[in-house]
């Protein structure tokens, strides 16, 4: 907690003695007061002692103020969001008295300054630190929004640099999408300069995405010292924001697209979190070491290093460093012929069994680690290693590895009537616009399969189906207002219950199309499940908030069961095969353990529940039911894989040989695959015993960005920013195929998009472009692309 430009400066209760702070109580609660961290004109922070020992800040609201009933309500709601946002990015509210004769609240004190302070003092960051500070910051919004708070006064002074990562700070004008509080009618609350638009056009009906335009005028300021929109007078800022072009000179070029999507007019047009966060991750690239210096930015949360607290000073900051992050770029591609995989090397170290907890019975841990510390804890991040999951339907979400419905997308089967199967069937690109050529779009189509047809979408596109063997446009449904395809196409279509499945951009509506007419066969609102929707099979599983799970007959619509889940708060979901088992997930806050829920679909009950150590993300199921996951270190780092076996309750974990940036990960039968930002490629073969014989090889495929990985047929997929595809054998770990760059005519848009998972069926394997259009080749002879 800091002071802000709004300040705090009225005069505090008098207390006995002479100096500078012989007005300011002793106390506030239990709390001994030690030293002024800072003032303004609102209150006091101060450098607090807990009982314990613990240094604590604490903000101490003056009396002038603590008389006004509106201030009061203002500084209850304040402790509220800043209790419900209290996290791995925030000061967490360690105790609190908002109806006292002197309301404050006490956090845990952080040392560092804040990034309005860093920047007068020592300038503007290096374009590195810019990036990771914008990766740090867009994990902040991901978390601070799924609490379902908007901060709307994210600035220079409200973001600490703390040692294990940026600390957003002051919830005084936050509001929480279920407050009552309506106090501000009339009134602009906020920071010119870094508010949005529609702070001053429509106040009462900010969302989430005016803090993402208030980060990219933060990185701004980060960057160049200046902000977007600057003038001695606030009115004039204000017309700026609102009608003018922002002043990006100087800013990275690595960020120059990002910054101006965040500072786009139009709340819709602004990316989300999670899509800035994998933007981001392949920005970053891996993590070099971390030399000494004076500031260390942290995007994600770490265990810090030991800090001398400063002596009531707030800009003395001890055993701090600089973190230097190397912008990801995508070097010329290797001739595929040195494109082969390297063995993964490594001491064959002993196994240990210990034991886990799990509520219902023990669990064995076969950990094969590379020495002490590999396992690390840290805090869960839901970004882009669980993709090989369920298909999460919610808005601003990326598409699934494999789809699920009547017809398995991993490419196992082969209808007899299968043009793949026949010498008559060619290779074929199309666009999904009827009566349009190729290349009209604008973005990247998503895509899935079921029942014999491709379904997808892209801006502009609700859905469409495409016939698989000659890409023939078979219906294409316009997007509605607030649909996917009216914006930025985030995740494909899915056919569940025999349907094609659709959620609005704004995550509003839920959505199921008849596959022959794509009539709208029912509709549902999904707006409180604030993301939380899931199919499975031919169910779709609906996560409210409170906890509560619902699931749904993605056929009819109707209810088939609804209930909470022991251990999970609000679980996020994944799912393999049939669908008809669901993996309830919910990791611990401090990242010692993970919960998971083995769930039947259609009934609700539990096939099983276990508690395994780290902090994990489901991968795939392997053979006779065990289930493949992932651990992450606090860096958001992929550093081993891990098998458990319900039946017997003993979890395998094989550490990888280096910790991996993963961007994607996949499952064929034991093995597990790790993509990471770089495109080195790692395969791990959890059945076999031992470290080193289960560590199979590692491949470099030059290729950053990439997109989620598929596996089928012994073959791994996936496809590169710029359009290619490419097929890697599994068993050997080499490039085998790979189509021409920029499929479809029109060049990327570099790292802005997202590129959509391939989908292999019926002998083919289907991608897209990066100007929209979806194309076929033949999965059969991979060199032949």
């Amino acid at each position: 907690m800091r002071p802000n430009s709004r300040g705090w400066g009225m005069p505090p209760v008098h207390r006995a003695g002479t100096g500078p702070e012989a007005e300011d109580p002793e106390y506030a609660g239990q709390y001994r007061l030690e030293a002024r961290l800072g003032s303004g004109g609102m209150g006091v922070v101060h450098l607090a002692r807990s009982p314990s020992g613990r240094h604590l800040a604490v903000k101490v609201v003056h009396a002038a103020y603590a008389e006004d009933p509106e201030f009061r309500a203002r500084f209850r709601q304040e402790v509220a969001a800043a209790r419900r946002v209290s996290g791995a990015f925030t000061a967490p509210v360690v105790d609190a008295d908002p109806e006292g004769p002197r309301p404050w609240m006490a956090t845990l004190y952080i040392p560092g300054p804040t990034i309005a302070e860093h920047v007068k003092r020592s300038g503007p960051l290096p374009p590195d630190e810019t990036v990771q500070l914008a990766a740090g910051l867009a994990e902040a919004l991901r978390d601070i929004h799924r609490v379902g708070v908007v901060h709307r006064d994210l600035k220079p002074s409200n973001v600490l640099l703390a040692a294990d990562g940026p600390k957003v700070i002051d919830f005084g004008i936050s509001r929480p999408s279920d407050s009552e509080l309506r106090t501000e009618t009339g009134q602009l609350i906020g920071t010119p300069p870094f508010m949005a638009p529609e702070q001053f056009q429509r106040p009462r009906a900010v969302g989430p995405a005016a803090d993402v335009f208030a980060l990219g005028s933060l990185l701004v300021h980060a960057a160049t010292g200046r902000g977007p929109f600057e003038s001695e007078s606030p009115y004039i800022v204000a017309y700026q924001v609102v009608h003018d072009e922002a002043d990006l000179a100087g800013v990275p070029d690595e960020l120059l697209p990002l910054i101006q999507r965040c500072l786009a007019k139009n709340p819709e047009e602004r990316p989300t979190p999670d899509a800035l966060m994998t933007v981001l991750r392949a920005v970053r690239g891996p993590h070099p070491p971390m030399p000494r210096g004076p500031v260390r930015l942290v995007p994600q949360q770490r265990t810090p290093e030991p800090h001398s607290l400063p002596g009531g000073r707030a800009e003395q900051v001890g055993g701090a460093t600089d973190t230097h992050v190397k912008a990801a770029s995508e070097p010329a591609p290797r001739l595929m012929k040195d494109m082969k995989a390297e063995p993964e090397r490594g001491a064959d170290e002993a196994e240990s069994v210990t034991s886990g907890p799990v509520t219902d019975g023990p669990v064995a841990d076969e950990s094969m680690a590379d020495g002490p510390g590999a396992r690390r804890r840290g805090i869960r991040r839901w970004a882009l290693s669980g993709l090989a999951a369920l298909v999460l339907l919610g808005a601003g979400t990326v598409v699934a590895l494999r789809p699920f419905g009547d017809a398995d997308a991993s490419g196992g089967r082969q209808p007899r009537n299968s043009a793949a199967t026949t010498e008559a069937w060619r290779p074929w690109t199309t666009g999904l616009d009827v009566g349009k050529a190729a290349g009209s779009g604008a973005r990247p189509a998503f895509c899935s399969y079921g029942a014999g047809a491709l379904y997808c979408t892209r801006r502009g596109i609700e859905a469409a189906r495409v016939d698989p063997d000659d890409g023939r446009v078979v219906w294409s449904r316009p997007s509605a207002a607030g649909s996917p395809g009216d914006g930025e196409a985030v995740s494909a279509p899915v056919f569940s219950g025999g349907l094609v499945q659709t959620v609005s951009q704004d995550g509003g509506r839920l959505r199921a199309l008849d596959p022959t007419t794509h009539d709208v066969r029912w509709s549902r609102e999904v707006s409180r499940y604030d993301g939380g929707v899931y199919a499975s099979g031919d169910t779709v599983l609906l996560a409210a908030p409170d906890g509560t799970v619902t699931a749904v007959n993605g056929a009819t619509n109707k209810e088939r069961w609804s209930h909470r889940l022991p251990g999970h708060a609000r679980p996020a979901f994944f799912s393999y095969g049939d669908g008809r088992t669901a993996y309830a997930v919910t990791a611990a806050g401090d990242g010692a353990h993970t919960v998971v829920t083995a769930v039947d679909t259609v009934r609700g009950d539990t096939r099983w529940h276990a508690s395994l150590s780290g902090n994990l993300t489901p991968a795939g199921s392997g053979p006779g039911g065990v289930l493949l996951l992932t651990e992450t270190d606090t860096r958001t780092r992929t550093t081993a894989v891990v098998r458990y076996d319900p039946e017997r309750r003993t979890a395998r974990r094989v550490a990888l040989s280096a910790p991996v940036s993963a961007t994607s990960v996949v499952t064929s039968g034991d093995r597990v695959y790790v993509l990471g930002s770089d495109g080195g490629l790692v395969a791990v073969d959890t059945g076999r015993e031992g470290a080193a014989r289960a560590r199979l090889w590692r491949l470099e495929t030059s290729v950053a960005n990439a997109s989620p990985l598929v596996a089928a047929d012994g073959r791994l997929y996936f496809s590169a920013a710029d359009g290619r595809l490419l097929a890697v054998d599994a068993e050997r770990g080499e490039v085998i195929g790979e189509t021409r760059r920029s499929r479809g005519g029109a060049a990327g848009r570099g790292f802005l998009d997202l590129m959509p998972a391939p989908v292999v069926a019926d002998g083919k394997v289907f991608a897209t472009g990066p100007d929209g259009t979806v194309f076929a080749v033949d999965g059969r002879d991979p060199a032949g692309w």
